[in-house]
């Protein structure tokens, strides 16, 4: 009797062996395969925003999508913004009121008023049509809250007035456009809220 294994017997272990060597290694690279995620399924990008703008400020709609562009270009894909108006008035202290719609694009839709007083080198009147870009807003109520003005954050492009808010990591970056347009060197809060408020406050 043979004190060897049969050549057969030796093939079989070796394949055996091989198969438990290899097998980990195959399974580890299934598992390091990821499907692609789809970034703008998150955010919405430029052109979508400013077809969107086109709804509200028609004729003024090159002007804003100048301004749109220059946001772009500051703060990169909004996952939410707003479409709404706004009348406001100054002489040195302000107030301002609006009403819009709050889009996300993570799905939904809902009503949405701001109201807050400015302080500064301020004086007119207006009543605008506003539209905002808003970064980094994890659902819908956490708009409901006070953004105050980011300071010396006022632009003007295009004959659109831009000015940034914000509160933690959430940025609101409304644009105003319409008869008696005011930019001045103001700085105040809006507050956010389901409902009407008068008080500013």
């Amino acid at each position: 009797m043979s004190a060897f294994p049969a050549p057969r017997t030796l093939l079989a272990g070796f394949a055996f062996s091989l198969t438990l060597l290899t097998a980990p290694a195959f399974a580890a690279d299934t598992r390091q395969q990821a499907p692609a995620v789809d970034t703008h399924a998150q955010t919405y990008t430029e052109d979508e925003m400013v077809v969107e703008a086109g709804k509200v400020f028609g004729s003024t709609a090159k002007g804003m999508a100048d301004a749109i562009h220059s946001v772009f270009k500051k703060y990169g894909e909004p996952n939410a913004f707003i479409k709404g108006e706004e009348a406001s008035g100054a002489f040195v202290l302000g107030l301002r009121y609006g009403v819009g719609t709050l889009n996300m694009k993570s799905g939904g839709s809902q009503k949405v008023y701001w109201q807050g007083p400015s302080a500064g080198w301020d004086f007119g009147g207006n009543a605008v049509k506003v539209f905002t870009l808003i970064y980094n807003l994890p659902n819908g109520d956490k708009i409901y809250q006070r953004f105050p003005g980011v300071e010396g954050s006022a632009y003007l492009v295009a004959g659109v007035g831009i000015n940034y808010q914000q509160r933690e990591n959430i940025i609101l970056a409304p644009m105003r456009a319409g008869a008696g347009l005011r930019l001045g060197a103001s700085v105040g809060y809006l507050k956010y809220t389901k409902s009407r408020e008068w008080l500013p406050f």
